[in-house]
């Protein structure tokens, strides 16, 4: 995995799946009217702010609340690259993972990041770059396994290309 660069979009605590992607538009599976609303009742500037790479940044206990699967799509999908907090709730971890969405916990980076900083962050080292306050912090890296997961874009795509690799190269 390569170095992402980008932007942190900062939260608090207990930021849960509803406010992720309100319960009110899961009416549908049109995920670009799920974009258009990420985040709009905890930070209703989000969706003109985020940008591809950008991360969220938050405190402890990130994605708790129902075990929607949405919620982590939809994050991925306004293009946040990763998510970096002092903990997350467990269910929404493997979604996230899951899906190909890194999330890395860092307490350090979760105290000190503040809205707007740059960033860059190495996945496979856990090493997150805070370059607008010259600094670095550490987060435990994900072994290789999920790495390729990740890399894949979550355990579907994995599965197959996996699948593909071991009927060779006929099946292709």
């Amino acid at each position: 995995m390569s170095k992402i660069k980008g932007k942190a979009h900062k939260y608090g605590a207990n930021v849960n799946t509803d406010v992720l992607i309100p319960a009110r538009y899961l009416h549908t599976t049109d995920q670009a009217l799920w974009v258009e609303r990420a985040l709009e009742d905890l930070d209703p500037t989000f969706r003109a702010r985020v940008r591809t790479g950008d991360f969220i940044v938050a405190t402890t206990n990130f994605g708790c609340g129902s075990s929607r699967e949405q919620a982590p799509i939809v994050i991925k999908a306004t293009g946040i690259s990763a998510v970096i907090a002092v903990s997350f709730a467990r269910i929404f971890f493997r979604n996230a993972i899951n899906i190909g969405l890194p999330l890395l916990e860092s307490p350090e980076a979760a105290s000190d990041v503040e809205m707007g900083d740059e960033l860059e962050v190495d996945v496979s080292t856990g090493e997150i770059f805070n370059l607008t306050r010259d600094k670095v912090y550490h987060a435990t890296p994900y072994p290789e396994f999920m790495r390729n997961l990740i890399t894949q874009g979550g355990v579907l795509p994995y599965a197959r290309k996996k699948l593909q690799d071991a009927a060779g190269p006929a099946s292709r």
